[in-house]
């Protein structure tokens, strides 16, 4: 067998040049080294020989000094260009962002910061950049390798940021390892999909391999997104396609036999770092020639005569588009039903869905806020990805006729905290919250509101009735057979206390503020916790206010107070929540059109710093422009 391997290693040899870089197949090449082992033709065959059942690493130390040079380009064609020239500077990673990754990003909270400061030197928001990395243990010589790049993209770059600090560092480094994620939150049905992004180029040709495979995928009437390890030339190029378009499912393969005829023909890899799976396998006798291919065959009878270890992969590979593989299948209709929230922005409902790439970033247990409710049962179906796979199923009509009344999606919902963590945490920005109300809403047109869903939805109607007798209402955190009595009838559980009523809610009539004769004025939004339960936070705003020199006015309407209508939306009745909307939006356009600024108590911003300044962002904790307008 080992002559075999060698007579086809010469042959590999001979057919691609730069061998030892090529993962195609199994690695006959190995086989030809001084010393070779079984070890170096089972590494990379894909699980089809053999188990491994122990393997030795060969660890290596960690550099103490990292530096990134970031360089921006006014396009992929000239970012592509100037990768030999810093190769040639020894880089540790080479890592590309096109124009289209990076628009996505902008538009993410979490990688917003950072795209700002790459543009904080004058040049405006980066196009398309290379982030290079230098390494090592001599602080000097890290940062003389940063100045000989500034040095060699001297008109050929915009510019170059220097990033040295670990915190901009780590950063920029979340950003390229979102880049998957980032990709996929196109709000579109169709999704950058991965079937030629593993090809490997020389790293002389990638310009012409970007022109030419762009003018492929234009042909083919869709876009694509570039990324990743520009260093080895192997980029990820993702054609824009939706698997449940049988015309695009006919596009995926036209790109891939056209896409991997270029790679062979500029020299270099259709399978270049994750190997050739369902996707890649069929194209191997193309690339390599029906001897090798011939050879791979025999190695695998030789390994597993009975074709039990991962079957289809290398050896008798399917059709890389067979339906079959497709998780998507182009045969199954999703279904476009009204909804009763605007979902313009995604396409529709189902595109929102879709937006879950399944990168599982939820079911990760780092710092942060995704997603409580998986942190505190570990299990998936409580996950953002858990639910949207349900929706998915939902929509496709996999759980039956009325799926928004099926058990398991309404367990898969119920947990939802509609914190909206992963709207600002998930790669692709996937709005769950959004979601569940919609689903909310659904289920309502099938089945009744609960006790305990009616009494919390309709709190602010009832809540100055309640407020009056707040001590009496108060008793049933201190009587056990209260609580157990609000359990059988509200389904509220009795072991967890209530928030506590005020006898005293807040009210600004018959207050008079501080400078009531002089400054400015300011409106006042409470809503219905604030006033109800915690007026002491209302209070104090006005306090703050009127030392800062503002005439305080609280936005109220006739009837009873203004409130944010979230209640409602937690149980699913929108029509409801757009009254109060309706109701706090004429009461608050009062003081706009006399151009007086609000003053939101719960999300503690005005309204005039939200508008006029550029770094504003809501949340908790609002960012503030220490330069800008903002108030």
């Amino acid at each position: 067998m080992r002559a075999l391997y060698r007579r086809e290693a010469d042959e590999l040899a001979r057919r691609v040049p730069d061998v030892p870089r090529h993962v195609a197949g199994y690695a006959l090449h190995r086989l030809g080294r001084e010393g070779a082992g079984l070890s170096d033709l089972l590494v990379g065959s894909e699980g089809t020989l053999a188990l491994f059942t122990a393997l030795e690493l060969d660890l290596q130390p960690i550099p103490s000094v990292r530096a990134l040079g970031v360089c921006r380009f006014d396009g992929t064609g000239e970012a592509l260009a100037a990768v030999p020239a810093i190769v040639a500077l020894e880089p540790t990673a080479v890592e590309l962002f096109d124009a289209t990754v990076l628009g996505l990003a902008a538009r993410m909270p979490s990688f917003e910061r950072v795209l700002r400061q790459l543009g904080e030197d004058g040049s405006g928001p980066p196009r398309d950049i290379l982030v290079v990395e230098f390494a090592g243990d001599d602080p000097e010589r890290v940062s003389a390798s940063l100045s000989a790049l500034e040095s060699a993209l001297g008109g050929i770059a915009v510019g170059v940021t220097r990033a040295e600090s670990p915190a901009f560092q780590a950063r920029i480094w979340a950003m390229r390892k979102a880049g998957l994620s980032i990709s996929m939150s196109q709000p579109a049905a169709r999704k950058p999909l991965a079937f030629i992004e593993d090809c490997a180029i020389p790293l002389d040709r990638l310009p012409e391999w970007y022109r030419r495979l762009t003018e492929i995928i234009d042909r083919h009437a869709t876009h694509a997104v570039w990324y990743a390890h520009a260093s080895v030339g192997c980029l990820h190029v993702r054609p824009a396609l939706d698997l449940r378009d049988g015309d695009d499912v006919e596009r995926l393969r036209a790109i891939a036999v056209d896409a991997f005829a270029l790679a062979g023909e500029l020299g270099g890899s259709h399978s270049g770092e994750h190997g050739d799976g369902w996707i890649r396998s069929e194209f191997l006798e193309p690339m390599l020639g029906a001897r090798l291919v011939s050879a791979f065959g025999e190695i695998k009878r030789r390994f597993d005569p009975e074709d039990r270890l991962n079957p289809g992969k290398i050896v008798d590979p399917p059709r890389m588009n067979d339906a079959s593989l497709l998780r998507a299948r182009y045969g199954l209709e999703t279904r476009r039903l009204p909804t009763a929230l605007d979902w313009g922005e995604w396409g529709g409902f189902s595109p929102a869905v879709d937006m879950c790439n399944n990168n599982g970033t939820c079911l990760k247990r780092s710092p942060g806020v995704m997603c409580p409710s998986f942190r505190a049962t570990s299990d998936e179906r409580h996950s953002t990805r858990g639910r949207a796979n349900a929706l998915r199923l939902a929509l496709s009509g996999q759980l039956g006729e009325d799926p928004w009344t099926s058990p398991e999606l309404y367990e898969a919902m119920d947990l939802c905290l509609g914190c909206k963590g992963c709207r600002r945490e998930c790669p692709t920005g996937v709005d769950m919250a959004r979601m569940k109300v919609e689903f909310l809403h659904r289920l309502r047109a099938e089945q009744p509101l609960s006790p305990r869903d009616r009494a919390l939805a309709y709190l602010p109607r009832y809540a100055p009735l309640l407020s009056r007798v707040a001590p009496l209402v108060n008793l049933r955190n201190r009587v056990p057979a209260l609580a157990r009595l609000g359990e059988r009838m509200a389904g509220l559980a009795a072991d967890r206390p209530l928030p506590r009523w005020s006898s005293q809610p807040f009210s600004l009539r018959g207050r008079v503020s501080a400078r009531e004769n002089g400054g400015p004025r300011v409106a006042l939004f409470v809503d219905t916790f604030t006033r109800y339960f915690e007026p002491e936070n209302a209070r104090a705003a006005v306090r703050l206010l009127s030392r800062a020199g503002y005439r305080v006015e609280e936005a109220v309407t006739a009837g009873r107070p203004l409130c944010c209508g979230r209640t409602f939306l937690n149980a699913g009745l929108v029509e409801e929540a757009r009254v109060e909307l309706d109701r706090t939006v004429r009461a608050l356009s009062r003081f706009v059109a006399r151009g007086i600024p609000w003053w939101d108590s719960n999300r503690h911003a005005c309204s005039r710093c939200a508008t006029n300044c550029p770094r504003w962002t809501p949340g908790p904790r609002p960012r503030r422009s220490r330069t800008g307008p903002g108030c």
